[in-house]
């Protein structure tokens, strides 16, 4: 038995909308390293991207569980929500610590699908995880910030109309807090693009429209600040664990398509005159992965419940996303293991859900990182860095 199914009509919604997008459209796009232009245009006419914008701006008022639900469902159905989710992730900075009037501004349009929130400017080359130490600066000049320096790993810009972006309004070293001196830019990059920003697609091993950004005197209007200058890295959290449980629901979406997928085959695949799911060595690894992915569910649930409270939400935020990545990559290695060669064939789908899943070890938030986290903060351990 599964754990108990949140929104089941949300879910349900879901799935008939992902089945008139199949394989066939899916590996396509991973061939061409392609977009899924239609498939976002459909998850948007339907609602489903707008979710956790307020009714008043044109969107359902739902909570981060709801959220949860459509892109789990999406993930189980064989397709791949990295293609928007951020659209969903960044709205905790915006929905939290925007002011009313760049909620009025941006939030309809964002709802109607005119407007595309995907890009969430974040991680440099020279600081990795270590956010507090990024070198993009926005130096005050009269009506704008003036913002130079670089970001690596950035996806969707290409597909995306404005970012939200952290930047250093302070050197480091003149905070009391190495976390103090960063603040949040909303940037519209219809605008930027060709007038101080420059975007350079990074080629990876699935299709992720990752990029590599170049700040060059790129002029942003101080109006676009979000929150309190300085403050920012409290305003991007609300967006970094949002991130986190919804990229964790992601992954119990992978994981129950790799187990079901490797169930069904193990049904259906006969050798020595009997299905190889009648063998233990097929069946134990299979039910093993079954068991963890729902473990992990459970905890995404419960982080998404204490976010949805309003109450501090980061500890379980990452341990969602730790054992349900780690649950996903189980499934998926196993579904390889299961299918044989057929798991490396591209008409399987097993090889393309593969290497998808694999990035949420690393990504947004790396696994030793997370345990750094859980250690220094949840057991009191010094800190190592």
């Amino acid at each position: 038995m599964a754990v108990e199914q949140t929104y089941p009509e949300i879910r349900e919604a879901v799935s008939r909308l992902c089945a008139q997008f199949t394989g066939e459209y899916w590996r396509k796009l991973d061939q061409d390293k392609a977009y899924p232009t239609e498939f976002v245009a459909a998850l948007t006419e339907a609602g489903y991207l707008s979710v956790l914008i307020p009714e008043e701006f044109g969107g359902s008022g739902l909570p981060l569980g709801a959220a949860c639900a459509v892109l789990e469902e999406i993930q189980r159905s064989g397709g791949n929500g990295g293609a928007c989710h951020a659209q969903m992730y960044t709205m905790g900075t915006l929905l939290r610590h925007g002011n009313t009037q760049q909620k009025n501004q941006y939030l309809p349009a964002i709802a109607e699908g005119s407007l595309r929130l995907q890009a969430f400017g974040v991680t440099e080359p020279s600081s990795g995880t270590d956010t507090s130490r990024i070198r993009t600066v926005a130096v005050r000049d009269g009506d704008d910030y003036v913002v130079n320096g670089q970001k690596v790993f950035i996806s969707r810009t290409e597909h995306s109309d404005l970012m939200i972006l952290l930047v250093r309004t302070t050197p480091r070293d003149q905070c009391a807090r190495h976390t103090d001196g960063m603040s949040v830019l909303l940037v519209d990059m219809r605008e930027a693009v060709g007038n101080g920003l420059t975007i350079k697609p990074i080629d990876t091993m699935m299709n992720h429209a990752t990029t590599e950004l170049f700040f060059d005197d790129l002029r942003v209007p101080v109006q676009n600040l979000i929150g309190e200058e300085g403050k920012g890295f409290k305003c991007i959290l609300d967006g970094m664990n949002a991130e986190r449980i919804l990229i964790a629901a992601e992954c119990i979406g992978d994981a129950r398509w790799f187990t079901e997928k490797s169930s069904r085959y193990a049904c259906d695949r006969e050798v020595f005159d009997r299905p190889i799911g009648q063998n233990q060595g097929i069946q134990f690894p299979i039910a093993r992965a079954h068991i963890h992915t729902e473990a992990a569910a459970l905890m995404v649930q419960q982080a998404a419940d204490l976010y949805d409270a309003g109450k501090p939400a980061g500890a379980e935020a990452n341990m969602a996303k730790m054992l349900a990545s780690e649950a996903s990559w189980e499934a998926a290695d196993q579904c390889v293991q299961t299918h044989g060669g057929y798991g490396f064939t591209t008409e399987y789908d097993v090889e393309r859900k593969f290497r998808e899943t694999r990035l949420y070890q690393v990504a947004p938030i790396s696994t030793n990182l997370i345990l750094s986290f859980i250690a220094t903060q949840e057991l009191g351990m010094p800190r190592s860095f």
